[in-house]
């Protein structure tokens, strides 16, 4: 089942084509990279889906409604998880929960959606007292109180140590697996290739290759791409990982 239709998509700021005829579909329960260096177009685009920017022309498509047609429809389809997640001060994790779930009209226990994200025994503190990757599982948890059926993260990982960031990893898994599609920006090229159903990757506005990441790994050896092999069974993040433990370590 198709969730999302993005088609012939334009934006442009005064001579910059910004976002130049893009087009892709993400199904139902997928996770969907976009990939790109600084400037590529990756953040206007999410921009433009989240109904936080105008489109020029074209048009996306979520569940089936029009994004520039009934944008307030589309605000209650989907949750959106921004780069810098802020929240006000003195305000306890659970009261963050209904705040947000209100606002949608929403009634929730926060309880369980603390539980969802490993904050339940920090349901009782402040926002200001959480490390970064706990404000990071936070702000996933409030995007998700209205049950949205897609879910943007922009760079969600940028900035966390090596355990906030394997534990984050699994938290969006647990996202893909309720049947929400995932659509996310990284510069992490490992966390693209074990996350990702599918990639996009677009540069100068324009999408330049889509498809899982094997096959386009696949097409680049075809393609005679050779490096030089050196076939270790771990890494140093697993190396860091081992000594240190897997568990989360939240100041």
């Amino acid at each position: 089942m198709t969730m999302i239709e993005v088609k012939d998509l334009k934006k442009r700021y005064g001579d910059k084509q910004a976002v130049d005829g893009i087009s892709f579909s993400v199904k139902k329960g997928e996770i969907f990279g976009i990939l790109g260096p600084n400037g590529a177009g990756k953040t206007t685009t999410l921009e433009m889906m989240e109904t936080l920017r105008p489109i020029d022309s074209g048009e996306v498509i979520i569940d089936g409604v029009n994004v520039a047609k009934d944008p307030q429809k589309i605000k209650y389809l989907i949750g959106v998880q921004p780069q810098s997640p802020a929240f006000q001060d003195k305000t306890r994790l659970t009261e963050v929960i209904e705040m947000f779930a209100a606002a949608y009209g929403e009634k929730v226990d926060p309880m369980e959606f603390l539980r969802d994200v490993d904050l339940e025994e920090k349901a009782k503190s402040y926002v200001e007292d959480l490390s970064g990757g706990q404000k990071q599982r936070l702000s996933i948890t409030t995007a998700l109180v209205h049950g949205p059926k897609v879910f943007f993260l922009d760079e969600p990982t940028t900035g966390l140590d090596p355990q906030a960031r394997r534990h984050l990893w699994e938290l969006i898994e647990k996202v893909r697996d309720k049947g929400i599609s995932v659509i996310m920006t990284t510069h992490y090229m490992d966390e693209a290739e074990i996350l990702c159903d599918r990639i996009a990757i677009m540069d100068n506005g324009k999408i330049i290759a889509i498809d899982t990441p094997k096959n386009l790994i696949k097409a680049l050896l075809k393609r005679g791409f050779k490096k030089k092999q050196e076939v270790e069974q771990a890494n140093l993040e697993d190396v860091f990982i081992d000594l240190t433990g897997k568990g989360l370590r939240d100041e």
